[in-house]
Formats: C-alpha cells, structure tokens, sequence
C-alpha cells in the first residue's frame, strides 16, 4: 500500500483510520466496509482496482528467484520497504508452511523434516513454533488448520 509504507504499520505501529460508521471506514476519500471471511477477496480487489495496493516488480521477480539487473543490496532494501520482512524470512515462513501441508497429508514428521529441508527435527520443531504456533506433532494432531495458513502455498 503505497501510502502506508510496511514500516508504518508493522511492529505494532497501529494504523488507525476514521470509521464512517460501525462496519466501515474511510481510506482513500471512501467509505469501505471491514473485510471478513466472506467478503475479503472482494476487498483486496477494490484496493487492486482503486490503486490502494500494488506490487513491486522486483519483489516479485525475486520471490520467483529472478535475476534483476540490480545490486542485491537494492533487492534486499526494495523488498524490506515493500513487504516489511526480509527475503530469508517470507522463504521461512513459506517452508514452515510447505512442512505444515506435509503433516496434515499424513506424512511422518521424520520425512516430513526431510522433505522440507529442515536439518534435524528440532529445527522443524522451533521453525513450526515460530511461524504456524504448533508443534508438528500438534499439527497431526489437529483437524484442521485455518484456510489462511495454508493458502496457495507451493513447494520451494
């Protein structure tokens, strides 16, 4: 969102906007409802089509491990201001989730580590802690995780 750089709004620095009433705000000269379950990929449209959110090439083009005519310094900069994580911790949070999809398919948490390309099952274990909350043999364990952890994750 350019007008709200990711520094302004992560670690805790809360971006309050005015609410037009009690199940909308305004952004941008517009009203705009909450988003919820239901209706969040309508709201990131609207923002898409508004020009509220948009995409840095160069971020994406590193996330697909793109080389960019540019320093990797420069990719390291760009990519912090756009996305407010580092490269190494969105491939992280993305193996965690990769390993998390291997658990719930029924595969062993040994091969599951494996597969994954964690180098011994504790690291799995603090990795899955950190980014998903649960442990692997918690995420056995479970019936389901919620959608949003698991949503258009490919392998690495």
């Amino acid at each position: 969102m350019p007008d709200f750089p990711a520094q302004m709004v992560m670690d805790r620095h809360d971006l309050n906007l005015p609410e037009a009433s009690s199940k909308t705000f305004w952004l941008h000269g517009s009203s705009w409802q909450f988003p919820d379950y239901e209706n969040v990929e309508t709201f990131v449209g609207r923002l898409v089509r508004d020009g509220l959110l948009v995409s840095d090439p160069l971020v994406g083009a590193a996330l697909q491990g793109e080389s960019n005519k540019v320093s990797p310094r420069t990719v390291q900069r760009r990519f912090l201001r756009s996305t407010g994580l580092t490269q190494t911790t969105i491939s992280q949070i993305e193996r965690a989730r990769y390993a998390t999809i291997l658990l719930t398919q029924g595969m062993s948490i040994l091969d599951t580590m494996d597969q994954a390309g964690y180098f011994d099952q504790p690291h799995l274990t603090r990795s899955l802690k950190r980014w998903i909350g649960q442990t692997p043999a918690q995420i056995k364990s479970s019936d389901r995780l919620p959608l949003s952890f698991l949503y258009n994750t490919q392998p690495f």
